[in-house]
């Protein structure tokens, strides 16, 4: 079984980082760049350690977007499975080879959550779950999850108005990629298996800014239709409490996020087409 690691990366700088993460030569496995260089800079020069390396696909793009960068990574790439990534990660051999363990030993899983170990010490469950019934305190990062590539690609993408790098909904890409993915009905299941390491804060360790916070009023439009309008004050407290917000301001971007997921998206997390 193949594997292709899906690194979504911006600018020289983000393209320096990828051949810092000293990417391990696996037998199987391939590592698909795809590499934004909006406005002037397009087409840039690939460092020569990308270059000469057989097992590193760099493809360019003159745009911004997280999520336009991982849906083309995913139209790339060829492998039975695919792991999305970043480009300040660390691998080791045996845990790019636990990623393709866990679907083999698994055929029923169209789509895997793993851990990361990082600065921000992210809390995990100690225990395998479905993802359709996640355990209090879940949610996913984007450089977690695995994937099938015949069940998703085609199917499922991620939301081009979701992520860094978006004018409104500067978060949540992969939170709604996921929900996609189950309505989709593709079998979801958590691994407590460490398969990288992350460098730094994730978003959800840090002070949370008014397009990340309008993108989770948004998700909750889309994933709670009913009960989502209540659980914009709880999010907005239990921030509140870790200092990560102050609390009316946050209020009012939750609920102008909410407002516009409500009119803009379908519950599957799609965008609304209007007529």
């Amino acid at each position: 079984m193949t594997l292709d690691v899906l690194i979504s990366t911006m600018g020289y700088d983000g393209i320096n980082r990828v051949v810092e993460m000293r990417l391990p030569k696996v037998e199987n496995v391939r590592y698909i760049v795809s590499w934004q260089l909006p406005g002037d800079t397009y087409p840039g020069q690939v460092p020569a350690e990308l270059q000469d390396r057989d097992d590193v696909s760099v493809y360019q793009l003159n745009s911004r977007g997280i999520s336009i960068n991982r849906n083309n990574a995913m139209l790339m790439s060829t492998a039975d499975i695919c792991l999305t990534a970043d480009d300040d990660l660390r691998y080791t051999s045996e845990q790019l080879s636990a990623v393709v363990d866990a679907f083999v030993s698994n055929p029923d899983v169209d789509i895997a959550t793993f851990r990361y170990e990082g600065d921000d010490n992210k809390w995990y469950s100690s225990r395998e779950f479905d993802l359709s019934k996640p355990v209090r305190g879940f949610y996913v990062s984007a450089i977690e999850m695995a994937f099938r590539r015949e069940k998703v690609v085609g199917r499922v993408t991620f939301n081009e108005l979701f992520g860094p790098g978006e004018h409104l909904l500067q978060a949540g890409e992969e939170s709604v990629f996921l929900h996609q993915a189950l309505c989709r009905g593709l079998k979801g299941r958590f691994f407590p298996v460490t398969i990288t390491r992350h460098r730094g804060l994730s978003t959800g360790s840090r002070k949370l800014a008014p397009g990340v916070l309008m993108a989770n009023g948004a998700y909750f439009a889309i994933v709670y239709p009913f009960s989502g309008i209540l659980r914009l004050p709880l999010f907005a407290w239990r921030n509140y409490r870790k200092g990560l917000v102050k609390l009316f301001p946050a209020m009012r971007h939750l609920l102008k996020g909410y407002i516009y997921g409500k009119r803009n998206f379908n519950h599957d997390g799609t965008v609304r087409h209007r007529h």
